[in-house]
């Protein structure tokens, strides 16, 4: 299954983050990153990827920290982690022997 961009930046954070995957920490990783998104954004894209079977999420335990709010912990399925695998390796593929520092001059 072909996935855009944002899908595959969406796949690895939540991968990197594994137990600790839910909306404000993938936005925070993504800032970290220098890839702001608004929260909104991230959570259309991670419908996105649920509807697509990439990725499933399950509503964590209720935390004080969040008012009482519970968290949407996100997973990468099999099909995500292809799905991510083949938009890596064609990126590579389609990078091959290409020099950005030169062009960039």
């Amino acid at each position: 299954m072909a996935i855009g961009e944002f899908e595959y930046l969406l796949l690895a954070v939540v991968s990197s983050l594994q137990d600790e995957a839910y909306g404000a920490s993938i936005r925070k990783r993504l800032l970290e990153d220098g890839q702001a998104r608004s929260i909104g954004a991230i959570h259309t894209g991670l419908d996105r990827l649920e509807a697509k079977g990439l990725i499933v999420t399950r509503m964590g335990e209720p935390t004080a920290e969040r008012g009482g709010r519970a968290k949407r912990m996100v997973k990468v399925t099999a099909a995500g982690a292809r799905a991510a695998a083949d938009f890596y390796k064609m990126i590579l593929v389609a990078s091959r022997d290409v020099q950005w520092a030169e062009i960039s001059r």
